[in-house]
C-alpha cells in the first residue's frame, strides 16, 4: 500500500451536511478559496428537510443523499465513502469538512506539505477557532479554543483528536481503518467510521493511532467553526463529547495508544474531586469567619494563576485577556464543564441512551 503523497495526488472534499443551507455556502467558498483547491467536492445531504441539496448543487458540488441513515454523521460518511473510495488511488487525499466550518486559504496546501514530509502521518487535522457571537458563553469558548491551540503547538503539532470540523486523510489510511474494523479496531468490517461511536472524530483518531500512524495539527491549518450560542446547547455538546470519549476508551480498552487518554481522564476526574474539596473547605472557612483575601503564599499562587489565564489567551487580544483576568468567570465556566463531565460519567456508568443535539442557527447571535 502506498504511504507517500505524490506531487499530483487528487484531493476530494467530503462535506457532510444536515439542514445546513445557511452555513454551507461559506464552507464551500472556503474550499474554492484554497491556494491548493480540491479537485472534487461532494456534499453528503443527510436526511435534510431544507434546501441543503439544492444549495450545494447550485454552487457546483456533487450531491449525494443518504438512504435511510440512522447513524448520524458517521453513518452518512460511511455511505458516501462506500461509493467513493473504490474510485480513488491510495495516494489520493480526502478532506472531511463540516458544513458549518470554513478552512483558511492555506489549509490544504500546508496539510499536503506536512503529509509529504512525514510518511508516518496518517491524517492532518485542523485547529479550530470559534466564530464571533454567543455573548459571554461564546467568548468563554473562544478563550478555551485559544488555549487548546496553544497546547497543540507546545506538543509540536501532535493532535490529540482529529477534529471533525476539518481533517485531511490519506486514502490509504481510510482503507487501512476499514480493513481493520471488527479485528484490531471496533466497528463493522469494511466501514471507515464506527457508527456506534458518539464522537466519530475522537474514535477515528484512536483508530488511526492504533494502526501505528501519526496524527498532526499544524499551526497554520486553522478552521473557523460554530460556537454553541447558549448554555443549554453547550451542555448538550460537551455531554456528547465527554460521553463519547469515555465510551471510545471502553471500546478500545487499555492499550499503548489509549493509556495517555486514560491517564488524562483520570487526572481530570481527580481534579474535579480536588475542586469539590476546595469549595467545601471554602464554605467551612466562611462559616467560621476565617475567609478573607489570599495572603502570603496563597497570594503568590493566585497571582501566578491569574497571569497564566491572561497570558494563554493573549493572541486573541485585549477583550479575551480582560475576560480571563477576573478568574471568577472562567472558574464558573470550568465548574460548568466539570458538572458535564460528572453527568457524562454517571450516564456512561448506567449506559443511558444519549442523543445527537442539533443547534438551531436561529438562536445564534450575530
Amino acid at each position: 500500500m502506498t504511504t507517500g503523497t505524490a506531487p499530483h495526488s487528487r484531493i476530494v472534499a467530503l462535506v457532510p451536511a444536515h439542514d445546513e443551507e445557511s452555513t454551507l455556502p461559506a464552507a464551500l467558498a472556503s474550499l474554492r478559496a484554497q491556494t491548493r483547491p480540491p479537485d472534487h467536492v461532494v456534499v453528503v445531504a443527510d436526511a435534510c428537510t431544507d434546501g441543503t441539496a439544492a444549495v450545494a448543487a447550485s454552487l457546483g458540488a456533487e450531491v449525494v443523499e443518504t438512504h435511510e441513515n440512522t447513524a448520524r454523521k458517521a453513518g452518512a460518511l460511511d455511505q458516501a465513502l462506500t461509493a467513493l473510495l473504490p474510485l480513488l488511488d491510495d495516494a489520493d487525499l480526502l478532506l472531511v469538512q463540516d458544513a458549518d466550518s470554513e478552512i483558511v486559504p492555506d489549509f490544504l496546501a500546508l496539510a499536503v506539505e506536512r503529509l509529504r514530509a512525514d510518511p508516518r502521518a496518517g491524517a492532518i487535522g485542523g485547529i479550530f477557532t470559534g466564530r464571533p457571537g454567543g455573548g459571554l458563553v461564546g467568548a468563554l469558548q473562544r478563550n478555551e479554543y485559544a488555549r487548546y491551540a496553544r497546547e497543540i503547538a507546545r506538543r509540536g503539532g501532535r493532535a490529540r483528536v482529529l477534529t471533525g470540523t476539518a481533517t485531511l486523510f490519506r486514502v490509504s489510511t481510510l482503507r487501512a481503518v476499514a480493513a481493520a474494523r471488527g479485528t484490531r479496531l471496533p466497528g463493522i468490517p469494511g466501514e471507515v467510521y464506527d457508527t456506534a461511536a458518539l464522537t466519530e472524530d475522537n474514535e477515528i483518531t484512536l483508530a488511526v493511532k492504533t494502526l501505528g500512524m501519526r496524527t498532526l495539527s499544524p499551526r497554520g491549518c486553522a478552521v473557523h467553526t460554530e460556537i454553541m450560542p447558549t448554555w443549554r446547547d453547550l451542555w448538550h455538546q460537551r455531554l456528547r463529547w465527554q460521553r463519547g470519549a469515555l465510551e471510545n476508551l471502553r471500546a478500545y480498552g487499555l492499550t499503548r495508544v489509549t493509556a495517555p487518554y486514560v491517564l488524562r481522564q483520570a487526572g481530570m476526574y481527580a481534579g474535579i474531586v480536588a475542586v469539590l474539596l476546595f469549595l467545601l473547605a471554602t464554605i467551612l472557612f466562611a462559616a467560621r469567619g476565617d475567609l478573607g483575601p489570599p495572603r502570603g503564599l496563597w497570594l503568590l499562587v493566585t497571582a501566578v494563576f491569574v497571569v497564566e489565564r491572561i497570558w494563554t489567551v493573549r493572541r486573541r487580544g485585549r477583550q479575551a485577556m480582560l475576560l480571563a483576568a477576573p478568574i471568577v468567570l472562567e472558574f464558573g465556566f470550568d465548574l460548568f464543564q466539570q458538572a458535564v463531565f460528572l453527568r457524562a460519567a454517571f450516564d456512561a456508568w448506567l449506559r443511558r441512551r444519549t442523543h445527537w443535539h442539533h443547534v438551531h442557527l436561529a438562536t445564534q447571535e450575530a
